[in-house]
This record gives C-alpha cells, structure tokens and sequence, in this order.
C-alpha cells in the first residue's frame, strides 16, 4: 500500500465513523417501553388473559419475581397530556372488597419531564397518584416513593421511581402480596433501548 491509498483511507475513517454514529437527537431521546398497537387495541377492548402473561407482559419490561395465585391479567394502555401509561394487572378472582384479593400492577409512564423522585408527586397520572404521606424508601439500588394504597388503587401499597430520565415506573401490590413488594420491585427490569 503507497503513501497516497494510507492518506485515502486515514481520511476516510472519520466520514465513515460519522455516518456509522447514531443521530444525537436519537441518543437523547429516553428509552422507553411503549405499546404496540395491538397492545392498544387489547386495552381499549378489556380483553383479559386467562391465565395471565408471564415476566415479559410489558413488552421491553422483565418482571422477573410474580407472586404466585393470579387467575387472569390485563393489558392498560393510556395516553394523555404528553405521557403513555402502559402496564400489566394480574389478578385473582377474589372481590376488590376481599382483604385476600391478590392483585399487582405494574406500569412503566413515558414522561419526557421526568428526571426526580420529588416530580412524582406532581405527576399527571390518571391513576395512581402520590400524596404528601408517601416516604422515600431505598429498595435494592433504587430509591423508592412508596405508600398506603387507597381509593381506585385498592388497598396495599403503591411505590414509584424514575428508573431514568423519561421513565417512571410504578407498582400497586394488594395486601397479600406487599411482603413480596420489595422482592418484585427488585427483579423489574426495563430494556437499555425501545423494544
């Protein structure tokens, strides 16, 4: 190889490493998990799952500890005031009254806004928002807004974070499972990038 085909090369690498690199628009937006249309679909027409979805329900979401005793489950798709609300109910055939209904929610919210613990109790969710009574907990490597379930919640325990910028996820564990809240908390695992 000359002299002349080294220079060629060298100065071709840095226009083929600008063009291999992903756009920065891209690398800034937050990666996360959002519905299919299908999944859209199932939630808008209340189709349920008999029995219910695994670990992998959300898509690009790992649940990685289910409590065992869910008969069915369902889709939620949600979209309103710049957020996507997308999550998974299992749940049990007991009456929401029955203190032994077992019952756990898990939604991932697609909020561009969201950065910090304290913004969720500012959040516009439809359901599931955080009150001044919730505390801040550390649950595995995440800190943690959690408190009693009341109202459309049920009653349990509610918990929430900001997995990372944009990302927030949340979980409502009926009483028979909150035992097992951190324990479920610590096996979610969200996807690096959008499923």
């Amino acid at each position: 190889m000359n002299k002349i085909q080294k220079l060629s090369i060298l100065s071709a690498l840095p226009v083929a490493a600008a063009l291999m690199a992903p756009p920065a628009q891209a690398a800034e937006r937050p990666a996360c998990p959002v519905p299919t249309k299908a999944e859209a679909k199932r939630s808008s027409d209340t189709k349920t799952d008999k029995p219910p979805r695994g670990a992998a329900a959300i898509k690009g979401v790992r649940v990685n500890h289910i409590p065992k005793g869910f008969t069915y489950g369902q889709v939620g798709v949600n979209e309103h005031d710049g957020i996507t609300e997308y999550g998974y109910q299992w749940s049990d055939d007991r009456s929401d009254v029955n203190p032994r209904q077992r019952s756990l929610w898990i939604r991932v919210v697609c909020w561009p806004k969201a950065s910090e613990l304290t913004q969720l109790k500012n959040a516009p969710f439809d359901i599931g928002t955080f009150s001044d009574d919730a505390k801040t907990v550390k649950i595995g490597r995440r800190q943690v807004l959690t408190q009693a379930g009341d109202g459309a919640l049920g009653h349990g325990r509610y918990a929430g974070w900001v997995e990372r910028k944009g990302v927030v996820v949340t979980v409502m564990a009926s009483r028979p499972l909150v035992p097992e809240l951190a324990k479920i908390i610590k096996g979610i695992e969200l996807s690096a990038s959008r499923p």
